[in-house]
């Protein structure tokens, strides 16, 4: 089970120019929001970053609104991995986290390969499937599949966040939710 005191999100790579190319955009955006104020709500520390900003643009406005809001600025990257990127990998490290809650795109590339390291350094992973995708359905799955067979756990933005809230009592249980309604 997540601990919310082991845990924290990582936000991959939803930016403009490639997002707007994503499968079912429209609901894992909204699945992305869920998660990121759920995380908010819960205490969670957040890292968030961007693959080659300059060329696929800023992160899309639905969700940088609510990052920002918490004071985080995105980390830029020229990896597919974020746990590559050593910026990213200190940011990850500094939050304690012994596991790590994943949202982003794309599932088979940026998403998968960042799973993947994770595990290698003997972190959980939690990809949180209804939000992350890729430009096509096949694609997506078979990221999921793979992080799988990689020892990454799947969950959905509800099943996570009520996971980390443990008891139906308090603020939290009340912003989240609000969320899923």
């Amino acid at each position: 089970m997540l601990d919310p005191g082991k845990t924290a999100l990582l936000v991959i790579d939803v930016q403009e120019k490639l997002a707007r190319l994503m499968h079912a955009r429209e609901e894992t955006f909204a699945a992305m929001v869920q998660v990121v104020e759920g995380a908010r709500a819960l205490g969670l520390p957040a890292v968030w970053c961007e693959q080659y900003p300059e060329g696929l643009g800023s992160t899309v406005q639905e969700l940088a609104g609510p990052l920002l809001a918490q004071g985080l600025t995105p980390i830029p990257k020229r990896t597919f991995s974020c746990w590559a990127h050593p910026p990213i990998r200190d940011a990850l490290r500094a939050t304690g986290a012994q596991d790590v809650l994943v949202i982003g795109i794309e599932a088979h590339v940026c998403v998968y390969q960042t799973a993947c390291d994770l595990r290698a350094a003997q972190l959980g992973v939690e990809v949180v499937t209804d939000a992350v995708s890729s430009r096509t359905p096949a694609n997506r799955e078979l990221g999921l599949r793979r992080i799988q067979q990689a020892g990454g756990r799947l969950t959905s933005a509800e099943m996570c966040l009520f996971e980390l809230l443990g008891k139906a009592e308090g603020p939290a249980f009340k912003a989240i939710s609000k969320l899923v309604k």
